[in-house]
């Protein structure tokens, strides 16, 4: 929200050297973050000229210019920019006369741009100064020559400080409304806030504008222009019309100029200036917080109508687009025909024009929900809708229609007529109880009755003491007091923030982090610490790369659908991690970053086969029962943490006298069994196959009997579709089920103190029994003695059969009671090649 300073100082005293920062502080200071300072960007010297001549001056490029002596200062006396009072400035405006008063921007003004204004040859003169149109000062939008003071009804004296006269000199401040709180989208809502936080008297617009202007806020006009509310389908039991107001004036000037005083107004508070009844109903939205439309009262067929549209109808809106309506949308019509979406736009039929004469004005209260709605359905967000979805106070939309009634009778020489309508079926806030003590112990803070009392009633709640506590009505612009908490947030708000101790909670002793937080902590401290960079991507991808990641064998997986996508081609719920990775893998290398060792942590959504998901909704505020709750949960799919980890590029950069050394399979697979020490488990690998997976580099992981993921290299096709190298390594986990086998308690063994045995095993196998397998073997073959085996080499070459390799294992021996001989640990080794040798047909190499 953008207030104009001197607006705002209509209804709040604001002392006389207040600074925009000053403002913004101690709006701060009652829960409204800053943003931002506008205006000053215009700087002087801009003053009041008067042309007293001029020559029209044909060019050789067929344009005609004016070289104008201007008046810029009362005869006698120096101009502002220290130079003559007449001054001599090339135009190349045809719309000015002798002895009209015009904007002058003499040299060293600086105007927006920034565009500063000096003293420069063009056209065979020294143009000493520019005389200035109401765009290039920012006042509008049109170029229709520049500014006629005479035109705008001024007549100043020459040489008066223009930025003064018009406005320009002004500034504005920027603060962040909170969706909560609607009310302060409007200068009567933030004047409010800023008397509540500096004790500043305040005066409401809504009562103001009645007294000073003669404004009735008289409600019922003898109906000359029935309205009514037909609703057959509310959204949630809420009627979309509560209130609707109409005023008629008639015989206005629709291309009468706008006051310099409002377009300069509306331009701070970040609004264009189109036309004189458009800029006044956005000034008076803006001034009072109620949206407000006008239409050309001649255009509209007979009684207004406020009913949801049919199925298929079709409205032309402001912006010359056609638009298909639905149901839901809440309609403004007239003789049967939709004239306006409520609370969103205005339709194009009834637009005022400049041949406009006579005009109906409407101010009404619409659901926020139905306007929410409406205007995301249709991408119309509008400043109108900004603050009804945020509620609008009810009371306020007669006063605001009477006052853009006086507007265009004192701007537009308009008749205000006795004629209207007023339609009101709002019901009034309900009482909420407050209970002594609650506030206080709610905030940490002890507040007294009187400080309660007082601030309640401040922000314009009915406080009435009941028993040991309060009955409190809320005031009608402030919809988001709807229970005792919120009225405690006012209470804490409106004596200060800053008295709340900042005291941190101590945490009950035992307490610390869960088994699942604990695993997901170390695991991702372990994969950081050797090397690797925790990324976080989104989590929405296609269809086939869900299918293609989802399962290891699985053409099609299911998958959950986003209903509204942000991207319908990316529309569905990952699958895995590892997409995610291979898109930010490309994006780094694309931007010079070619050797990448990745990993992510997060939810992936496996939908069981056939299942619904979603298909159970409940109206918000309300606490769902026990079984309502389970059906919800019911209507969740499986949603499972996973870790992934993605390598691309080089481990090893080139060096002197050394190659880069490629990540590859194996870099997967040490990450993993870092991921098993972090956890504290144990991660067993076998052969596998994924059909994401490069075949005969890919292995499966395995926590006992248990697959919980792949690992190994991709397919080259798969690497080369995402712009990568042909090697990329990666793998995947469960990262819950590590966290259920790092849950399970543990039994220590005792150290073993006597020397060990080592001896080494080289067995021939066939080459597609997998290494893990024999080795398995032969650890369950050699019994209790042995205490470790390590696969150490792989060979296929001379001296080994075609279609087998040679294994190579390490192995230790030892017993917890005697130092082994060696003829103890031979027998051991032997026990578990006869084991191999049974399953595998294994056979020592010779």
């Amino acid at each position: 929200m953008r207030v104009p300073l001197s607006w705002l100082g209509e209804y709040v005293d604001l002392a006389s050297d207040i600074t925009p920062e000053q403002v913004q502080a101690d709006l701060v200071k009652v829960g409204f973050e800053e943003e931002d300072i506008h205006g000053g960007d215009i700087s002087g010297p801009i003053v009041v000229g008067e042309v007293l001549e001029f020559t029209p001056e044909e060019q050789n490029n067929g344009k005609t210019i004016r070289w104008c002596q201007v008046r810029v200062a009362p005869d006698g006396q120096v101009a502002a920019d220290g130079g003559d009072a007449i001054h001599g400035i090339v135009c190349g405006a045809g719309n000015f006369f002798v002895g009209d008063k015009v904007v002058v921007t003499l040299p060293g003004a600086v105007l927006p741009g920034p565009f500063p204004i000096a003293a420069r040859k063009t056209y065979g003169h020294v143009s000493d100064g520019m005389m200035a149109s109401a765009k290039e000062l920012g006042l509008g939008e049109g170029h229709d020559g520049i500014i006629r003071l005479a035109e705008m009804g001024l007549d100043p004296e020459v040489g008066t400080d223009a930025l003064e006269l018009l406005g320009l000199s002004e500034s504005a401040i920027e603060i962040n409304v909170t969706p909560d709180r609607g009310y302060a989208f409007s200068i009567r809502g933030v004047a409010r806030e800023y008397a509540h936080s500096t004790g500043a008297a305040y005066r409401d617009p809504a009562t103001e504008v009645v007294a000073a202007h003669g404004v009735t806020d008289e409600k019922s006009f003898g109906n000359e222009f029935p309205v009514s509310v037909d609703d057959q389908a509310p959204i949630r039991g809420r009627v979309g019309c509560t209130v609707f107001a109409t005023r008629i004036v008639r015989g206005i000037d629709a291309t009468a100029p706008t006051p310099s005083w409002m377009v300069s107004r509306l331009k701070l508070a970040g609004i264009r200036s189109i036309s004189l009844p458009v800029d006044i109903s956005n000034y008076v939205m803006i001034e009072l917080g109620q949206p407000n439309h006008a239409y050309d009262l001649d255009k509209l067929a007979g009684d207004i109508v406020v009913r949801r549209a049919h199925k298929g109808e079709k409205l032309v809106t402001l912006d010359d687009a056609e638009r298909t309506l639905d149901v839901e949308d809440l309609l403004i019509t007239s003789g049967g025909s939709a004239v306006g979406l409520a609370g969103v736009m205005g339709g194009a039929h009834s637009e005022i024009t400049d041949v406009t004469s006579n005009v109906l004005i409407e101010a009404a209260n619409f659901d926020p929900v139905s306007i929410a709605r409406s205007a995301r359905r249709h991408k119309l967000p509008s400043e109108a809708s900004k603050r009804f979805e945020r509620g609008v106070d009810p009371e306020v939309a007669a006063v605001a229609a009477g006052r853009v009634a006086q507007l265009l009778v004192e701007l537009a020489g308009g008749q205000l007529v006795d004629e209207g309508s007023y339609f009101n079926h709002f019901a009034a806030p309900a009482s909420i109880e407050l209970p002594a003590g609650f506030v206080s112990g709610l905030i940490g803070l002890d507040y007294t009755d009187a400080q309660i009392e007082s601030s309640l009633t401040e922000i314009g709640c009915a406080v009435v003491p009941a028993g040991t506590g309060f009955t409190v009505t809320p005031p009608t612009w402030r919809p988001d007091l709807t229970d005792k908490w919120t009225l405690a947030e006012e209470v804490a708000r409106i004596v200060g923030y800053h008295l709340i101790p900042a005291e941190l909670p101590v945490a009950p002793p035992g307490r610390g982090y869960t088994v699942a937080q604990d695993v997901r902590r170390r695991v991702s401290n372990t994969l950081a610490a050797t090397g690797h960079t925790e990324v976080l991507s989104y989590p929405f991808f296609d269809e086939e790369t869900n299918n293609l990641f989802g399962s290891p064998t699985e053409a099609r997986v299911p998958q959950v659908r986003l209903a509204n996508a942000l991207d319908a081609t990316q529309g569905w719920m990952r699958t895995s991690l590892i997409p995610g990775l291979i898109g930010t893998a490309a994006r780094n290398r694309s931007r010079g970053l070619s050797d990448l060792a990745l990993f992510e942590t997060g939810l992936v959504f496996l939908p069981a086969a056939g299942v619904s998901y979603g298909q159970d909704v409940v109206a918000g505020g309300v606490r769902p029962t026990p079984e309502v709750e389970a059906k919800l949960y019911a209507g969740i799919p499986p949603q499972p943490r996973y870790i992934s980890g993605l390598f691309v590029g080089d481990a090893q950069s080139k060096q002197p006298g050394q190659k880069a050394l490629a990540y590859n399979w194996q870099d997967a697979l040490v990450a993993v069994q870092q991921i098993a020490l972090g956890a504290g488990v144990a991660i067993s690998v076998r052969q596998g196959m994924h059909k994401a997976f490069h075949p005969g580099r890919t292995a499966e992981l395995l926590v006992g009997d248990v697959v919980i993921g792949y690992a190994g290299e991709l397919l080259p096709s798969v690497a080369e579709d995402a712009h990568l190298p042909r090697t990329v390594a990666a793998f995947e986990l469960n990262l819950d089920a590590i966290t259920d086998a790092a849950g399970v308690p543990h039994t220590a063994v005792d150290i073993r103190t006597m020397p060990a045995a080592t001896q080494d095993l080289s067995l021939v196998v066939a080459d597609n029994i997998p290494a893990s397998d024999v080795l398995a073997a032969v650890v369950e073959g050699a019994g209790e003695l042995l205490e470790e085996g390590i696969l150490v080499d792989v060979y296929q070459g001379a001296g080994i059969p075609e279609g087998q390799r040679s294994l190579t294992f390490a192995l230790r021996f030892r017993a917890d009671d005697r130092t082994l001989t060696a003829a103890e640990a031979t027998a051991s080794k032997e026990a578990g090649v006869a084991l191999a040798a049974s399953r595998f047909g294994a056979t020592i190499r010779e």
